[in-house]
Order: structure tokens, then C-alpha cells, then sequence
């Protein structure tokens, strides 16, 4: 065996460690819930600017006593602006739209919310339900899209119970509001992921 064919499997093994998904690659969130525990794996090489911000945000404990605000079986759970009396919280300016990075808004993956300017996105998130291709950045009819930046490695099942609450009205919303308030008690880096 000559030296490069050795050096081959090495070169190739080290590109799957830098992929988005590839195993300590990448920093984790646990987003403790009412409903249990939902962990997250981001994905700074795709969404720099989202994860540094989502990330301020849980070490600023920004998330603690927020509420699942919004909650459509078979499209997604959005939480992260408001708390137990639906108030919204203060948030920081704005971030870049980076949904252009390759990143699709597959079943389980976590993407920025925000208005109708592409560019709004602050502290909600959501978690999609399953494949909501129309949010991608190359389907979207404003032409950018939802960036998705890190998805579900456990608790898929904590976002499906959550996903299949009875909805109504609750505070300042008329619709898609769970009956049973869906909590997030705390969200935290993971330090150790062995």
C-alpha cells in the first residue's frame, strides 16, 4: 500500500467530521419542556450569524419560562417570544436571513421565525413537524425562505406530543394557542455529549 492510498480514508473521515450532524462536531441545546426534554444540534459552518445568536440567547437565559406559543399538528412548534402571560419579551436587533445556505426545512430541524421582512428574525424559533419544503429559500415566494440552523437529535417524541396538543385562543392570539400551557423550563449548552 503506498502512503497516499493510506492518507485516503483518513482525508475522508475527517470531511464527515465537519459535516453538519457529524457526531461532537457541532454544539448541542437541551431545551427543557414541560412536555420533556428536546436536544439540539447546531450548525454554525452553515448558519454563523443564527447560531451565535440563538446561543447568546440560551446563555442569556432568554428561553427559561418561555411558552410553545404556537402549535399546528403536521407543520410545527413555534416558541420563544413570549412568556407564561404572554408577554413578549425584549429582544436584540435583528439578524441576517442566512436560509440560502443549503439547509432544507425537513421533519425535525429548527429554523428562525419572523415576519414578513426577510431580515427580522430576532429570539423565536420553530421546530418543523415534517418536510415544509415551501419555507426553503429556493420554494419561497419572497425569495428567501426560513433559515434552518441545527435540527432534533432526541426528543423528536417531546415535539410530537407537543405538536398534537388541543389548540384554541390564549392571550393575544386567536388560534393555534396549546390548551395546556407547553413550557420551556430552561435551555442549555450541553457541555459534555459522550
Amino acid at each position: 500500500m503506498k502512503l497516499m492510498d493510506f492518507w485516503k480514508p483518513l482525508v475522508i473521515l475527517s470531511a464527515t467530521a465537519a459535516s453538519p450532524g457529524a457526531l461532537g462536531a457541532d454544539p448541542q441545546v437541551d431545551l427543557k419542556t414541560s412536555a420533556g426534554t428536546i436536544r439540539l444540534e447546531l450548525y454554525p459552518a452553515k448558519a454563523p450569524k443564527t447560531v451565535a445568536n440563538f446561543l447568546q440567547y440560551v446563555k442569556d437565559g432568554h428561553y427559561n419560562g418561555m411558552i410553545f406559543h404556537r402549535v399546528i399538528d403536521n407543520f410545527m412548534i413555534q416558541g420563544g417570544g413570549y412568556d407564561k402571560n404572554y408577554k413578549e419579551k425584549a429582544t436584540r436587533e435583528s439578524i441576517p436571513n442566512e436560509a440560502k445556505n443549503g439547509l432544507k426545512n425537513e421533519l425535525g430541524t429548527i429554523a428562525m421565525a419572523r415576519t414578513n421582512a426577510p431580515h427580522s428574525a430576532s429570539s423565536q424559533f420553530f421546530i418543523n413537524g415534517k418536510y415544509n419544503d415551501f419555507l426553503d429559500a429556493a420554494n419561497a415566494q419572497d425569495g428567501w425562505g426560513y433559515a434552518v440552523f441545527g435540527k432534533v437529535v432526541s426528543g423528536m417524541d417531546v415535539v410530537t406530543k407537543i405538536s398534537k396538543s388541543p389548540t384554541g385562543s390564549g392571550g393575544p392570539f386567536p388560534t393555534d394557542v396549546p390548551r395546556q400551557m407547553v413550557i420551556i423550563e430552561s435551555a442549555t449548552l450541553v457541555a459534555d455529549k459522550k
